[in-house]
């Protein structure tokens, strides 16, 4: 396992202060990330913790998972890295590009 998890099913109120203390009673947290939308600024309900070794992340994986957490049953697992997304067609927008013709 690797040293960074998602945590999934988050009350929308939560702050990343709250999710480092939650984690950090299992072991040394490198880093919280809770993840939020970029026009409104609102958590999107989910985020990410990077512990400091594989041995933390399965400890607070195991111990966290299912729980409650501000009113919410937590999902902890491991972090997979998101999937390529398809090519947009060069930024023409999907649509040929316009050749200015004399």
């Amino acid at each position: 396992m690797g040293t960074k998890l998602y945590v999934g099913n988050l009350s929308y109120s939560v702050e990343e202060t709250k999710l480092q203390e939650l984690f950090s009673r299992h072991g040394s947290v490198a880093s919280v990330k809770v993840i939020t939308d970029k026009f409104s600024g609102r958590s999107k309900g989910f985020g990410f913790v990077e512990m400091g070794s594989s041995e933390e992340a399965e400890r607070a994986t195991a111990a966290l998972n299912g729980t409650e957490f501000e009113g919410r049953a937590i999902v902890v697992s491991e972090a997979r890295p998101q999937p390529p997304r398809p090519s947009r067609g060069g930024g023409t927008g999907g649509r040929p590009p316009r050749h200015n013709r004399w």
